[in-house]
């Protein structure tokens, strides 16, 4: 087997197992001849018959290519360009959209007590909670697209250079990307596609590098996106990042702002904190009487929180890393405010936060497997899980954001 898919010429491997649990990126846990199997594209009890698509040794990855025996939770499609042949997008698209926060729940219990000693709760009784509506399609308010040799735009297949040229995702909604298909793009180039909280719609395209071509250009709408929450404006550059859910700012910052618990006078860490999105919430409870720093790497993005959040002198914005900016303050936070990026924040900025004796800490985390690491890194520290939530951020994919606060 392992010859075969070494380079042989020979036709890929294919083996018949039994799907198990699931497993954090989107696999079911099956096994052949005593070896694990990471299957994708199947579910929970499933019979399906796979591909296999790397050998490691003591594990396989694999692709389901039939469904021998479905499972009831299993539904046509919801997304015509995914699968294991088509585009990586929505990997969850098979499967019903309330069975898959099932799914979800029970990846994110498993995480946290394999990697971060810390017991939620069982995972048959694990789910994740929607977002919104709860609607599984038309959510996804940015994209990036990639284009192929001849300059059309196109979604990745699952972990691979290779593009779908169909545009027809089920996260978008409609509208999002018509025409975009019909022109030839520089190759090489990226398009950055939002449909902000006014309903325009604004085309950026960057690169292609060293080609003569690398500016930024405006092909439609503005370079700037108008998003909204609560009662205050942001405009955040299409290239920078903002929550990709329709209501998931709205949503975060609620949650944010109730679990803070600050007062008059406070002060607040908002740490990769973007344009500042929580930072306005940890004001507004700290007023002018407190003190609120964000911090994020992103000039762009520092740029729309200096302008949202002009109005407040008592914000400070920084662009820098975290970690040399935690490592620079001189006053104690009441509470922060973390939401890092799928790598999670790491040992190096929560050691700062304990040395720093950060009472109350709001983590935020899109990738299950770093964010058990880092809730097991802070109870490692003495703090205690005061309440964590999980959320259906991503519907159709394997995807999820979980939030928890930890106080000490």
């Amino acid at each position: 087997m392992t010859d075969e898919l070494r380079g042989s010429s020979g036709p890929p491997v294919e083996l018949t197992v039994t799907a198990g649990p699931p497993a954090n990126g989107g696999s079911c846990v099956a096994r052949d001849d005593g070896r694990v199997v990471f299957v994708r594209y199947a579910l929970p009890g499933e019979r399906v018959r796979v591909r296999v698509v790397s050998d490691r040794g003591k594990y396989l990855h694999a692709d389901t290519v039939e469904v021998v025996e479905p499972s009831a939770d299993r539904i046509e499609s919801l997304c015509p360009i995914a699968g294991a042949d088509g585009a990586g997008c929505c990997d969850m698209a098979f499967a019903d959209p309330a069975a898959v926060r099932g799914l979800k729940g029970a990846v994110v219990a498993n995480q946290l007590a394999r990697l971060g000693g810390y017991h939620w709760r069982d995972e048959a009784d694990a789910v994740a909670e929607p977002v919104g509506d709860g609607s599984a399609t038309g959510w996804r308010t940015r994209i990036r697209l990639d284009t192929t040799d001849s300059g059309q735009p196109g979604f990745h297949r699952f972990h691979s250079a290779e593009l779908v040229t169909d545009l027809n995702c089920a996260q978008l909604p409609e509208g999002m990307v018509d025409g975009l298909a019909d022109r030839a793009w520089p190759p090489g180039s990226q398009l950055h596609v939002a449909v902000d909280d006014e309903g325009t719609r604004h085309v950026v395209q960057s690169g292609p590098r060293g080609k003569g071509t690398g500016a930024t250009r405006v092909v439609e709408g503005d370079y700037e996106a108008v998003q909204r929450v609560g009662d205050r404006t942001w405009r955040v550059p299409v290239t920078a990042f903002w929550q990709s859910h329709r209501d998931a700012a709205r949503l975060y910052s609620e949650l944010v702002a109730g679990w803070a618990q600050l007062g008059s006078g406070m002060t607040a860490w908002d740490l990769y904190g973007g344009a500042g999105v929580f930072a306005a919430v940890l004001a507004e409870a700290v007023g002018e009487t407190g003190k609120v720093v964000t911090v994020d790497t992103s000039r762009g993005s520092s740029r729309a929180a200096r302008a949202a959040l002009g109005d407040m002198g008592w914000v400070s914005v920084i662009t820098d890393s975290v970690r040399r900016a935690v490592a620079a303050q001189h006053d104690r936070a009441d509470v922060a405010v973390l939401d890092p990026p799928r790598t999670g924040a790491g040992r190096e900025v929560i050691d700062l936060l304990a040395a720093a004796e950060v009472p109350r800490v709001v983590h935020i985390g899109c990738e299950a497997a770093s964010f058990a690491r880092d809730v097991g890194l802070y109870t490692g520290h003495g703090y205690t899980v005061e309440e964590l939530r999980v959320f259906d951020s991503f519907p159709l994919t394997h995807h999820v954001e979980c939030v928890a606060v930890l106080t000490r």
